[in-house]
């Protein structure tokens, strides 16, 4: 293997990052797209992909590691061009010249490329992790290269990053804010994977999977068409589609389970019972002094008027609020005008010509609070009607609220950053082209925990569209969601154990995907679980199985196989135990319980340990029963085998079949 990568790359440390290339050679536009610049990381072994812009119609010439290649620039400007293999080493030099432009990137290592993707425990960055002082202070590997996506937000794929971007040796400096969970992960992979790694961050606190999932692929479900449909055409005519948009919403709220009759609280003078008068300085409901609202997530309505005059009602305008917390879906006249996912952002939406009237106009705001405060801040001045002549008119007549009965998870407008469709991967994934990649890791999910059942589709789709873009059977590694809440005292419904059960078949599904648990090193108090160091090392260990066929340690740690009915009640079968099943603080395990066939009535049962199996005694469950084991938000796991490792959460329905 050539080693001269480790010595160059310390040498460019020492050099700080390498010598900067002359003035005089760089083009006025870099010909390499921003991906290929100093200190990058190309994937070894397989074919590299380079490309950039240059001149239409010129010819391009690129030399790198020596390879020469030659091709020329279409009528866009833009040229590519793909290197043979090469093995891991460096550093190397890349030119690309075309006509008098010349462009050189230096201190370029060969390795195995890793996308880091999810939402904020994909973000969490090291300075946020255990014992992160000593963390930092031996950050310095000049083999591992930091790369991290700006965050963007797009309505259809975009080229090109929405920020300068660099890749950076990492140091106590770049690591501080760099996702722990990748950075840890390829610190303990380079272990027994002797190569550099280049580490592309991707994530978004609270986003959903769904943006990031191209159209293409959210178009195989079905379900998603008409709001696809309301994001094409916000792209054209964002009015219009705030009020398609708007009518969407309306027929959910109207058809969902519970709903009465006649309750349209967006129309004007619309009636109904529970309105009461706000506090003069609106704010986060939890302070109202209400009991009722004092821990309360979901959703409320908030409505009031505004009076113009013929004048000020016949001039454009725009409706501005004041910081929202978290999601607002806003109706001006009943006609919807904006809705946006931001968490402490204000709003400012402008209003369609002729939207208003001369006399009372009504403005109505529904807002959903998941986390933490909730409400429209305050003081009600902070929120008005700008008219295009300059006047601001103060939304400071009486407001009133009213809280919306429980409901299923809302659908979330379609062009929200974090929340929306394919917002994050037009924004975050497609500048990234076809950039040669060893696999990906996945951290995401709390963000689905309200529709939990869908998430094996949505998961699955986003593994096969990534794959049309880096490559089939790239390996996906899926952290599985920890554990998040205070362990449960009865069995009950758990939108967090539906996500990993999707997670966990998924992975069972695919030879190239790992599942990294993480249900035992997850805090009750905290959604952002600070060992990631421990989830580091799961995930360079499935990625020793699933990516470098590394049989000697097992993906994860024991897996359910089958559960089938005995005479004595049930026995569940493990595979992947090294060694045996063990508990902790306890003989046997705590945890599991057996469901009716539509999970409607579950209770726990008494579990021993036989080897590689668990048996649940009791009398024998009906036919179509289910098993779960761990099945809560935060539950408590004492089942593992003799290496320590954890089984994870499961759900298998009674049979002598194999199931995954």
């Amino acid at each position: 293997m050539n080693r001269t990568w480790w010595l160059g790359g310390l040498l460019a440390i020492a050099l700080g990052h390498g010598a900067a290339p002359s003035m005089a050679q760089q083009p006025t536009t870099p010909l390499l797209h921003p991906l290929f610049q100093d200190h990058a990381v190309l994937q070894r072994d397989q074919p590299i992909a380079v490309w950039g812009n240059a001149a239409p119609g010129i010819t391009v010439s690129l030399t790198f590691a020596g390879q020469a290649l030659t091709t020329r620039a279409d009528a866009q400007g833009h040229w590519q061009a793909t290197l043979r293999p090469a093995p891991p080493g460096g550093p190397h030099e890349m030119t690309v010249r075309a006509g008098q432009a010349t462009q050189t990137v230096r201190d370029v290592l060969l390795g195995d490329v890793w996308l880091c993707a999810g939402q904020s425990n994909m973000e969490l960055p090291v300075r946020r992790t255990l014992d992160a002082d000593s963390e930092l202070a031996a950050a310095t590997r000049p083999d591992i290269r930091l790369f991290t996506v700006p965050k963007a937000a797009a309505l259809t794929p975009e080229p090109a990053f929405a920020a300068p971007v660099s890749w950076q040796p990492a140091s106590p400096g770049t690591v501080r804010d760099f996702s722990a969970a990748c950075f840890y992960f390829a610190r303990e992979l380079q272990k027994t994977v002797r190569v550099p790694m280049g580490l592309i961050q991707s994530a978004w606190g609270g986003s959903r999977i769904e943006a990031w999932t191209s159209t293409e692929a959210l178009r195989t479900q079905g379900a998603v068409a008409p709001a696809l449909d309301v994001l094409a055409l916000y792209a054209s005519d964002p009015a219009a589609a705030n009020a398609r948009w708007g009518r969407q919403w309306q027929q959910w709220w109207t058809g969902r389970e519970g709903a009465t009759g006649g309750d349209t609280p967006w129309q004007p003078g619309a009636g109904g019972t529970g309105w009461q008068d706000t506090p003069p300085g609106l704010g986060a409901w939890e302070r109202w002094g209400v009991p009722a609202l004092s821990g309360y997530n979901g959703m409320a309505w908030y409505r009031t008027r505004v009076t113009l005059s013929a004048a000020q009602a016949g001039q454009g305008a725009r409706l501005e609020l004041g910081a929202v917390d978290e999601t607002d879906l806003t109706w001006v006249n009943g006609v919807a005008v904006g809705s946006q996912y931001g968490p402490g952002e204000a709003r400012s939406y402008p209003l369609p010509v002729g939207l208003l009237k001369a006399g009372v106009n009504t403005v109505v705001i529904n807002v959903l609070d998941t986390y933490g405060d909730g409400g429209l801040a305050g003081p009600a001045h902070a929120h008005g009607v700008r008219l295009d002549d300059g006047t601001r008119i103060a939304l400071d007549s009486p407001w009133q609220y009213r809280v919306a009965p429980a409901a299923s998870t809302p659908p979330l407008a379609p062009w929200h950053a974090a929340t929306g469709l394919s917002t994050l991967y037009n924004g975050m994934i497609a500048p990234l082209g076809r950039y040669g990649l060893r696999g990906m890791v996945w951290y995401q999910g709390e963000s689905n925990t309200g529709d939990g059942a869908a998430y094996a589709a949505r998961l699955r789709s986003l593994r096969d569209d990534w794959r049309g873009r880096f490559g089939a059977d790239m390996p996906l590694l899926v952290v599985q969601l920890a554990g998040y809440g205070q362990p449960p005292s009865a069995p009950g419904d758990s939108g967090w154990a539906q996500v990993r059960e999707a997670q966990r078949r998924v992975a069972a599904d695919d030879l190239h995907t790992g599942l990294a648990l993480a249900i035992d090193i997850g805090d009750a108090y905290d959604i952002h679980p600070p060992n990631k160091q421990e989830l580091g090392r799961r995930l360079a260990r499935a990625a020793r199985h699933v990516v470098y066929g590394d049989r000697s340690v097992a993906a994860s740690g024991p897996t359910p196989r089958q559960a089938s009915r005995t005479e004595a009640g049930v026995r569940i079968a493990f595979d992947s135990v090294t060694g045996t099943l063990v508990t902790t603080g306890a003989k046997g395990p705590i945890g599991f319980e057996v469901c009716d066939a539509g999970a409607r009535h579950c209770a726990y049962a008494d579990a021993v340990l036989d080897g590689r199996e668990v048996v649940l005694h009791g009398p024998p469950p009906s036919p179509g029963a289910r098993v779960r084991y761990c099945w809560a938000d935060g539950p408590v796991c004492t089942l593992r085998d003799s290496s320590g490792a954890p089984a994870g959460p499961f759900e298998l329905s009674l049979t002598t079949v194999e199931v995954p």
